[in-house]
């Protein structure tokens, strides 16, 4: 302890505060507040619990500085003060009231002498109280009785068995953890506390009540009065109002019957309309209207206020039985020879009504609406019916008709969901139950949808030049299939297995069976227009292909006679938007959108241009549907099937929110049952695609900082956390992502931080350098080759100059800038292994993450982490993919004790997250607290070189 602490009198102060602690401080014979370090010290100097006052935090709290001591940890405490006995101490009021009352407290917690507080309970709050000895000091005191209220709850948390047995009386007893029901229905505390379950009923017997069905003609129920043993609840007896048995039974002599009394009084209070005109006991006879009421919603509130109620054996099945509105499609829809509809086409019907097992006619449901009664006996069955579920069945009814039917998009979902989920077509509310009944044309057709049924195989093209693998053949054969019913699709195959192949052979495949006399239009990023031309020329040259790309390209009617006689017009996402007069001018038979996350942003523009062209049949393809958000999944969907989902508003309300939010299981299968019948998604180790791929192996390389690169991360980490609490929201974001990248240049190389443009020498002060620059070198050594990735380009610029001056290499980096001519030319050159190509490729993750084949890499590097697994195994699979002949070795480096450790932690915890279509971006970090934000960022330096 210092010995420099003033050893005069010290006046110890306590108040309960909001947080559920006490706040104590220490204030000096002169006036002065004592440091809160120097209090805890002194306080806490022989407390163990609190391992002498290291666990306990300092804080400020109306200008004075001093400790928080949570209420449970005050409990041992102030039973048994630990303050260094060199200091003359002195408590004010409300501490001294803490000290002479914390032993009886204590005593009367491990004695188990506490209950719930029946004022607190009628007052529309739960709280506890304790039974204290009468000459316990300062019981009385606020700040003790305020102390004891959130100490209660804490002390059965902390003990384990208590804990069980409270949550075993909770569930038995739901009125314990009820607050808002009437406290009148409560004759006093010892009521209350036997019918919560808190003490026990010392009554022989319970008493109960039973509802009786009506007898032979009778239109009435009977309610009864039954006494049951409580030691054998199979002896039960049937009495009147006062007790006296209605059957030749005498009840046990010590069975006293004040008991039923009160219990009759308050079931009336509970149930108010039970109750006699007179107001003296309970009604017997009820309508069918009552019996329902009864049933369905007062038996409830009495068995929650503790009683039993013996309702009808056949209460429970049809408790939950709903009638359901029947749609049976008419056997010709969809049958072979009659016209293809696609998802806006109208069905005929049939409408049947259905409870339980029960078929009702039409004529029995229109009087079961004029009758409105909620229980009926049908065939010898008793039914409840809702009116007002058979009105809005009614009303359904009404709309479709006035629609003259259902659309195919309705059946759809009605036979995926068991109701329509859009607004915009059915205005009824979504948890009506309807059920599709679908005829057997319609019927294989949604098995086949489903991928339950194989869609019809069709011969690959004679045209096309090349061979195809059996699931290739499939995902032809799926895609004509879904053009022939009018559907659009998305091809979601794994990275590397042949979307392009499958698409051209779709192509030909029609060109040759249909002659449709209209292009077909192609868009994809500009970085593969150079991989699509050479694809097809290579598998389909005889295809007469445009490619509206360039200064040059036409524009106005030129462009729509550049495109007359074309099979296929080839464009970029870019131009989609910039030459949509262009686009929009001309039919088209299909468009198909490659790299289809392109327009994973519904707001832009370019994703809005795209959504309106004019197509007979559409396919987006993507090995990545969804990357970041549930929004991007609605967006292709709205291009291949408009409509399909609904309005983005509608779809975000419905399943986005709570999806990204709770990650809903429920959820996430409702939206897995709509996609599945428009998505075909194959995966390269699936044993059914007999790919015979060589293996794939990851690595982590983990490399420490170097002095000079701790320093800088330190020092930004501290820049950010003392600026971020005094910005606003929209500067907190900005600055929190710019800290994020520099944090990740730093774990690079210092010298991106200083933007030094190689003014300086780069040679010992990153490990993560040093360590590539080993590897590629070895790698070579063995003729093989590599890509690089990074996400920024002042990186790949720097790993080129280091390459150049330590190998003598002149290594191509692929990013953003670099024109299509120069892009087709670098590709070409790395993949002819004939060349003199340096066997290193450094690529932008953006521009050279998608849409490139590059087998003949053999080693891929992600040198800096990125947040979403997707985008990086994207990458990979530029060189692990159809074609590839050797083992695929991924290094993924990490900077231990940064972010980037962190980063790799997350990306470990996320990788099933967008199979389930849930993810995250980078944006989510900027709404994390400072403290979140400090565990994220702050550098661990166990793991800096020193």
């Amino acid at each position: 302890m210092d010995s420099m602490i003033d050893l005069s009198t010290m006046t110890v102060h306590a108040r309960w505060i909001a947080s559920g602690s006490f706040f104590l401080w220490g204030t000096r014979q002169s006036g002065g507040i004592w440091d809160a370090m120097d209090l805890k010290n002194i306080l806490f100097a022989w407390h163990k619990p609190s391992f002498y006052g290291t666990f306990l935090e300092t804080t400020d709290w109306f200008q004075k500085e001093g400790v928080l001591l949570p209420a449970l940890e005050a409990l041992d405490y102030f039973c048994d003060p630990a303050h260094a006995q060199h200091m003359k101490l002195e408590w004010d009021a409300e501490a001294a009231a803490l000290l002479s009352t914390a032993p009886a407290v204590k005593e009367a917690l491990l004695a188990g002498r506490f209950m719930p507080d029946f004022a607190q309970w009628k007052a529309g709050t739960r709280g506890w109280k304790l039974q204290l000895p009468a000459d316990a000091g300062g019981a009385e005191e606020p700040i003790v009785q305020e102390w004891i209220a959130h100490l209660i709850p804490q002390w059965v948390e902390r003990d384990g068995r208590m804990k069980e047995n409270l949550q075993q009386l909770e569930r038995a007893f739901p009125l314990l953890q009820r607050e808002s029901t009437s406290s009148d229905i409560w004759m006093d505390e010892e009521d209350w506390l036997v019918s919560i379950g808190w003490q026990a009923d010392a009554t022989p017997y319970r008493s109960c009540l039973q509802l009786v069905e009506p007898q032979g003609g009778d239109l009435l129920w009977r309610l009864r009065f039954v006494l049951q043993d409580r030691a054998n609840p199979d002896i039960v007896f049937v009495v009147n109002e006062h007790g006296e048995p209605v059957e030749d039974r005498a009840l046990p002599d010590d069975w006293p019957l004040d008991r039923l009394a009160k219990d009759i009084a308050k079931w009336g209070r509970i149930v108010p309309w039970l109750r006699r005109d007179d107001g003296e006991g309970l009604r017997t006879q009820l309508t069918s209207d009552e019996a329902w009421d009864f049933l369905a919603e007062d038996s409830l509130r009495l068995i929650e206020a503790g009683y039993t109620i013996f309702l009808p054996a056949w209460w429970e099945r049809i408790r939950r039985t709903r009638p359901k509105l029947k749609a049976r499609i008419k056997s010709s829809v969809g049958a072979a020879g009659t016209a293809l509809f696609g998802l806006e086409a109208l069905m005929r019907f049939d409408w049947k009504i259905a409870v339980g097992d029960m078929e009702l006619t039409e004529e029995e449901f229109r009087q079961l609406l004029a009758e409105k009664r909620k229980l009926v006996q049908l065939r010898g069955a008793w039914v409840q019916l809702d009116p007002t579920q058979l009105a809005r069945i009614e009303q359904a009814m009404k709309q479709v008709e006035k629609k003259r039917g259902l659309s195919f998009r309705d059946v759809l979902e009605l036979h995926l969901l068991g109701s329509v989920d859009g607004e915009e077509e059915l205005d009824f509310e979504r948890t009506l139950p309807i059920e599709v009944e679908l005829n057997e044309h319609l019927e294989d057709m949604i098995g086949q949808l489903m991928h339950s049924k194989r869609p019809p195989s069709i011969t690959p093209p004679d045209s096309f030049r090349g061979s195809l693998r059996p699931y290739q053949t499939e995902g032809i054969s799926w895609m004509y299939f879904l053009r022939r019913t009018g559907l659009g699709g998305c091809l979601a195959d794994d990275m590397g297995l042949g979307k392009t192949i499958q698409w051209i052979s779709y192509l030909l495949y029609v060109q040759e069976h249909e002659k449709p006399g209209l292009p077909s239009l192609l868009i994809c990023p500009t970085s593969v227009l150079g991989n699509w031309q050479k694809e097809l020329q290579r598998f389909a040259p005889h295809l007469k292909v445009h490619l509206h790309y360039g200064p040059n390209r036409a524009k106005g009617k030129k462009f729509t006679e550049a495109c007359e006689g074309m099979h296929l017009v080839l464009t970029s996402y870019t131009l989609a938007h910039l030459d949509e007069t262009e686009l929009s001018s001309v039919e088209w038979d299909s468009i198909c959108l490659d790299e289809a996350q392109n327009i994973k942003n519904a707001y832009t523009k370019q994703a809005q241009s795209i959504r309106q062209l004019s197509g007979r049949h559409r396919i987006a393809m993507t090995g990545t549907p969804m990357e970041n958000r549930l929004t991007e999944l609605w967006s292709i969907f709205d291009f291949i099937n408009p409509g399909y989902l609904g309005s983005l508003r509608d779809f975000s309300q419905r399943y986005v929110n709570a999806v990204e939010r709770t990650q809903d299981p429920e959820l996430i299968g409702k939206v897995q049952r709509l996609i599945r019948p428009f998505l075909l998604r194959r995966v390269k180790n699936d044993p059914s695609i007999q790919l015979d791929l060589p293996e794939k192996n990851e690595y982590k390389t983990f490399v420490s900082l170097t002095a000079e690169q701790a320093t800088l991360y330190e020092s930004e980490v501290q820049n950010l956390l003392q600026r971020i609490d005094r910005l606003s929201a929209m500067e907190r974001r900005g600055h929190i992502l710019a800290s994020l990248t520099k944090l990740k240049q730093v774990c690079n190389h210092p010298s991106l931080l200083l933007k030094e443009n190689f003014s300086r020498p780069w040679q010992n002060r990153s490990n993560k350098v040093e360590r590539l620059l080993e590897m590629v070198q070895e790698l070579r050594q063995e003729g093989d080759r590599c890509l690089v990735f990074t996400q920024f380009v002042e990186t790949g610029l720097l790993l080129q100059h280091i390459f150049r001056q330590e190998l003598g290499l002149e290594v191509p980096f692929l990013n953003g800038s670099t024109p299509r001519i120069t892009r087709d030319e670098m590709i070409a050159h790395f993949q002819d292994e004939a060349s003199d190509h340096p066997g290193i490729f450094l690529l932008s993750l953006k521009a050279g993450g998608i849409g490139l084949n590059l087998t003949a890499a053999n080693h891929v590097f992600h040198f800096d982490r990125w947040w979403n697994p997707a985008v990086e195994n994207q990458a990979t699979d530029r060189a692990f993919r159809i074609g590839q002949t050797r083992h695929v070795q991924v290094h993924k480096f990490v900077t231990l004790g940064t972010l980037e450790e962190r980063i790799d932690e997350m990306i470990e915890r996320k990788q099933g997250l967008s199979q389930q279509i849930v993810g995250t971006g980078e944006n989510w970090i900027t709404e994390l607290s400072t403290d979140d934000l400090r565990e994220l960022f702050i550098l661990r330096n166990e793991w800096v070189e020193t």
